[in-house]
């Protein structure tokens, strides 16, 4: 299980990237015409308002490798709750 600090850090990741996306896309379509002062302006903006630099992570357990997208859990949380039946309509398959 990741740490707490690791954990607060990325929900505050996602709250910034959030707080920041529509002033982000106005000074990125504004630089993209090459308006200057739009550039400079999108490169005083924090560094964690990029999306970019969120990382998929276990909503459970924060473990950030073996991350599913379709369920949000990392593989291990994920075979842990279909063994035991907690995720609907997800059985061990046999043949």
């Amino acid at each position: 299980m990741a740490k707490e600090s690791i954990k607060a850090k990325q929900r505050k990741k996602i709250k910034m990237a959030a707080k920041y996306a529509d002033k982000r896309t106005e000074l990125r379509k504004a630089a993209s015409e090459g308006d200057w002062d739009a550039m400079m302006a999108l490169q005083k903006l924090p560094k964690n308002s990029m999306p970019i630099r969120v990382h998929n992570r276990c909503q459970l357990t924060g473990r950030p490798r073996g991350y599913m997208r379709q369920f949000g859990i990392s593989r291990v949380t994920f075979r842990e709750m279909a063994l035991n039946g907690k995720i609907p309509g997800v059985t061990k398959a046999s043949w």
